[in-house]
């Protein structure tokens, strides 16, 4: 499997993400369903959208590792933050936790989540070699 990322001189050039990715087979697709702040116990972690974010993107990896794959498996997140929440904190805590690895991204600001509590929640898909 050879995964490729494609930022053409036509488009804006952005350290933080890519413009496209290509999956060259073979590959098993791997989908990430959105990850909150929850703790393993159940409990949000955290107030704010730095440490949420942290949380989310912490349960993530978790995620991607309990289904063999890794962080540069990530070929596509979308990010979801609650209208009115401080992005620069949640940029923040992602290279924090998530560093330079870029990845084609979605960002969107929503009017709110599954649980009121809930101030960020991140999903993703992999391509894991098989």
């Amino acid at each position: 499997m050879k995964i490729t990322h494609h930022n053409p001189d036509t488009l804006h050039k952005n350290p933080a993400f890519s413009q496209a990715i290509t999956v060259d087979p073979p590959a098993r697709l791997v989908f990430i369903g959105g990850q909150n702040a929850v703790s393993a116990d159940g409990q949000v972690v955290g107030d704010d959208v730095g440490a949420q974010t942290e949380q989310a993107l912490k349960n993530l990896l978790l995620a991607l590792d309990a289904v063999g794959a890794k962080q540069e498996n990530v070929v596509k997140m979308a990010i979801y933050l609650v209208q009115g929440g401080d992005l620069q904190q949640g940029f923040a805590a992602s290279q924090k936790v998530w560093g330079r690895h870029a990845t084609t991204l979605t960002f969107m600001f929503v009017a709110g989540l599954a649980n009121p509590k809930y101030l960020v929640e991140i999903e993703a898909i992999a391509a894991v070699p098989v």
